[in-house]
């Protein structure tokens, strides 16, 4: 079933316009088309990674079958369209977990894997590609190739992180992770500037599996990087708190014609957030749910930036050189008036990826999200690729819709070798943008 449509990205930007193939039977082939195509989950990448303006989507939601579970070993097999959402629906009551998550539910499991997901454990599990144990690839061809770290595995590492350039990915086998129950034991504490981040976060890599901040982006001055360090473990078996569980979800029913986000709104829900915990310390114990995904309560959150969107920018910074490219990062932001009222720090762990396009890797990740303001928006996200590239780290593709391809060259120069390994008749907004093509 083919449809010509429309399709956003999360991000709501760039607007592009191609045919929908609706693929629901994993045993089928791929449609004869002379126009490229490309895998399409959810659409939760936030810019052109998902897109493929005047191509084709083999939109993959249909995908959505269990195929195996062993709850003894804690081994799933599904395909490709499931979400992560049902994965733990199915699991979380027999005792399993994702052994890592990013930080919404609503990813199919074939996404999570071309885009090598990461979570708030990544110096604990890496990325979401270390757990997968293997995968069927469906190529343009008719070919289809399993693929593991120990069979096929310049496929496996080439899909990992790959993009959907490689081909389809029919069906996927992971690897769960115990827990007692669906609590998580957190704690968040406030923090006054970037070296007490920094410490903060040493403190917690032993004692804690999920670490995360939130930023106050708009602050400047003695308050610049300021904000809320979360840390968090699964809640051991005899925990005498049973918080409930989330038990609905609101909606933004429509796009309005300008952004709900800006200078001023931000810097009031800013100073509120910080100062909305009075102590420097609290404690809770909570339902997974609120702890890994916030922004899911609200669905269809992205639509508050307006008819333009806004764009992602998340970034990676070797550690040598993370505290300083941060701190330039943070004061270029504040300096423009266009902050981010969603600004995540996190330091990555040495747990290397397994995909060769994977963007953790050891050092600072920081990511934002900035209303789309048209060409002032643009020169600020350029100026801090140039901050980035300084100091030797790199943008996440699957968070892009603005990298240069004289960037992104810089910040994957594995390129030509994951290139000989992209499907012939699979392409991408993004990567056509990217290689100039």
């Amino acid at each position: 079933m083919t449809e010509r449509a429309a399709t956003l990205s999360w991000g709501r930007y760039p607007r592009t316009r191609q045919t929908l193939f609706r693929y629901h039977d994993r045993h089928a082939t791929l449609p004869a088309t002379e126009y490229p195509l490309l895998p399409y989950g959810n659409g939760r990448s936030y810019g052109d990674s998902c897109l493929n303006d005047g191509g084709v989507l083999l939109h993959t939601r249909g995908l959505d079958r269990f195929i195996a579970f062993d709850a003894v070993t804690g081994v799933m097999r599904c395909e490709a369209g499931v979400l992560l959402a049902e994965i733990l629906a199915l699991v979380v009551p027999q005792g399993w977990f994702l052994m890592v998550t990013p930080g919404t539910q609503f990813v199919t499991l074939g996404g999570a894997i071309a885009n090598d997901v990461h979570g708030k454990n990544h110096h604990r599990a890496g990325t979401f590609g270390a757990h997968v144990r293997c995968f069927e690839l469906l190529r343009s061809d008719g070919s289809r190739l399993r693929c593991s770290p120990t069979e096929n595995t310049d496929w496996f590492a080439a899909t990992v992180g790959g993009l959907g350039l490689t081909g389809l990915i029919v069906w996927a086998e992971i690897q769960l992770r115990r827990i007692a129950n669906p609590w998580i034991a957190s704690e968040t504490i406030r923090f006054g500037g970037l070296d007490e981040f920094f410490a903060v976060s040493a403190d917690s890599d032993d004692d804690y599996e999920y670490t995360v901040a939130w930023l106050d982006c708009a602050s400047r001055g003695a308050a610049l990087g300021r904000g809320l360090f979360m840390r968090g473990n699964h809640a051991p078996a005899l925990c005498a708190t049973q918080p409930r569980a989330p038990t609905g979800r609101l909606s933004v029913p429509f796009a309005p014609p300008c952004s709900l986000i800006n200078s001023w709104s931000l810097k009031t829900f800013n100073t509120l957030y910080y100062h909305r915990q009075r102590t420097r310390i609290t404690r809770a114990i909570a339902h997974y749910a609120p702890f890994f995904y916030p922004l899911d309560s609200l669905l269809a959150w992205n639509r508050i930036y307006g008819r333009h969107g806004f764009l992602q920018y998340q970034c990676a910074i070797p550690g040598a050189q993370g505290h300083a490219a941060t701190r330039e990062l943070l004061e270029r932001i504040a300096h423009s008036g266009m902050g981010s009222f969603l600004a995540v720090l996190k330091i990555f762990g040495a747990i290397p990826a397994v995909g060769w396009l994977s963007f953790p890797r050891p050092g600072v990740t920081l990511a934002l999200d900035f209303p789309n303001q048209g060409p002032a928006t643009f020169r600020l996200l350029e100026s801090l690729d140039a901050v980035v590239a300084t100091a030797g780290g790199a943008v996440y593709p699957a968070k892009d819709a603005r990298m240069s391809a004289l960037r992104f060259r810089e910040f994957f120069p594995q390129w030509p070798h994951f290139r000989a390994y992209i499907d012939p008749r699979f392409s991408s907004s993004f990567w056509r943008r990217v290689m100039e093509e």
